[in-house]
C-alpha cells in the first residue's frame, strides 16, 4: 500500500472509524494499526484518535503509553514523519512524554459535548500549514478530561517556540492559555483536542476539519 496513513486502535478507542471515513473521503489509503505492532514504518503519517484506550483507567493514556506501539510511534516521530493525537490520542501523547503538559477534568467538572470555535494560532505545524494565520474554525469536542495545564516552565517554551498551534476563542474547558492544540519541538508531533475528523462538511454543520486534516496530508505527501 503505498503513502498510507496508519489509524491506531487501543482496546477502548472508539473514533478510529470517525478517521478512516474521513481519510476516504479525502481520497487517501489506510490502516488500521492494532496496539500491539511494533513497525510502522511503512506509514507516511500516523494518526492517534479519540476514546478511552483501556477504559482511561488510573487515568487517560495512563495505560496505553505501555502499549508496544507508542515505542513504534515515537521511533516513526523521530524518523521526521508527522502524528496527530486528537482528543484520547492527544492524552496518550502527552502521558507518553511526546508532548508537554497533561489534559485534566474539565473546568466545572462537566462532560462537554458542543461545537467551538477555534482560532489558527500558528502556521508552523502539519495541521495548520495550509491555513491562515488568525482563521477561525468550528470544530467539535466531546470530553470530559480536556482541560489542558502544564508547568509554567513548559508554557513558556511553547510561547517562545511558537507551538500552540490551536486556541479556544471562548475557552470551554479551562486550558490553560486557551490552548486547544500544541506541537512539539521538531514540530511533526500535534496533539489537539478538537475533533477535525468530525468536520468534514458544511451540510453537517463544518467543513474546518477537512482543512486540518488536508493540511497534515499535504505535508506527509500522502494527498497531492
Amino acid at each position: 500500500m503505498d503513502k498510507a496513513v496508519g489509524v491506531v486502535v487501543f482496546p477502548g478507542t472508539n473514533c478510529e472509524h470517525d478517521v478512516v471515513e474521513a481519510l476516504v473521503d479525502l481520497g487517501v489509503p489506510h490502516r488500521l494499526i492494532w496496539h500491539r505492532e511494533t513497525d510502522l514504518m511503512d506509514l507516511e503519517c500516523v494518526i492517534i484518535p479519540g476514546g478511552f484506550a483501556h477504559g482511561d483507567y488510573l487515568r487517560p493514556g495512563a495505560i496505553a503509553k505501555f502499549s508496544p506501539v507508542m515505542k513504534a510511534v515515537s521511533s516513526f516521530a523521530t524518523s521526521g514523519r508527522s502524528v496527530l493525537g486528537i482528543c484520547n490520542g492527544f492524552q496518550v501523547l502527552t502521558e507518553a512524554k511526546l508532548l508537554e503538559g497533561a489534559l485534566q477534568k474539565n473546568a466545572g467538572l462537566s462532560f462537554i459535548c458542543d461545537v467551538v470555535e477555534c482560532e489558527v494560532a500558528s502556521r508552523n505545524s502539519p495541521v495548520t500549514s495550509s491555513l491562515e494565520l488568525g482563521e477561525k474554525l468550528r470544530l467539535p469536542i466531546n470530553h470530559f478530561e480536556g482541560n489542558y495545564t502544564c508547568a509554567e516552565d513548559d508554557l513558556k517554551r511553547l510561547l517562545d517556540e511558537d507551538r500552540i498551534i490551536l486556541r479556544y476563542v471562548d475557552n470551554p474547558n479551562g486550558s490553560i492559555g486557551d490552548i486547544a492544540a500544541i506541537c512539539n519541538k521538531d514540530r511533526n508531533i500535534v496533539g489537539m483536542m478538537p475533533h477535525p475528523e468530525r468536520a468534514m462538511s458544511d451540510l453537517l454543520g463544518s467543513s474546518s476539519g477537512r482543512k486540518i486534516l488536508a493540511s497534515l496530508l499535504e505535508r506527509s505527501a500522502v494527498l497531492s
